[in-house]
């Protein structure tokens, strides 16, 4: 299975990663309309880490791990593996608990509490590649095969 990976060593901290992410689950797909005039602004599903000052930066996003401890956690059923491998959250069924993002050991399930419901990555599946990893300037996110715990 495709997943992403961060190569920390040249992550520069711009948030373009997080700016495409809201971008492609926004209604307009348009970055301006998207933060400016939508009225539920999505949010990213992948997030900036910084430490020692901004030096040392990686984007953090869902690694769907072969065996999720969000899945397990999750106490409505809401998150799903798919035969792809793709761990998604079924934002209908979701009840808010949070139960998901205390199990995520990667802080890589975000809340979203105007909706009161777990949001994650969903590896763009309208896409070839996830728009974060598009929109890296410095290549720092990397869409290959691999496999994760």
């Amino acid at each position: 299975m495709k997943r992403i990976y961060t190569l920390e060593d040249v992550c520069i901290g711009c948030h373009l990663c997080e700016v495409a992410c809201i971008t492609e689950h926004s209604r307009s797909k348009d970055p301006v309309k998207a933060f400016l005039h939508e009225p539920e602004r999505p949010i990213s599903r992948c997030t900036v880490e910084e430490w020692d000052g901004g030096v040392v930066s990686l984007s953090t996003t869902c690694r769907h791990c072969d065996e999720p401890d969000c899945l397990r956690a999750c106490i409505s059923g809401a998150i799903q593996k798919n035969d792809s491998g793709v761990v998604r959250i079924d934002t209908e069924q979701c009840v808010g608990c949070w139960s998901c993002v205390m199990a995520c050991p990667y802080g890589a399930i975000q809340r979203n509490l105007a909706k009161k419901k777990a949001n994650k990555c969903d590896l763009c599946p309208d896409r070839l590649t996830p728009a974060c990893v598009e929109a890296c300037p410095n290549r720092a996110l990397v869409y290959k095969e691999g496999s994760q715990k």
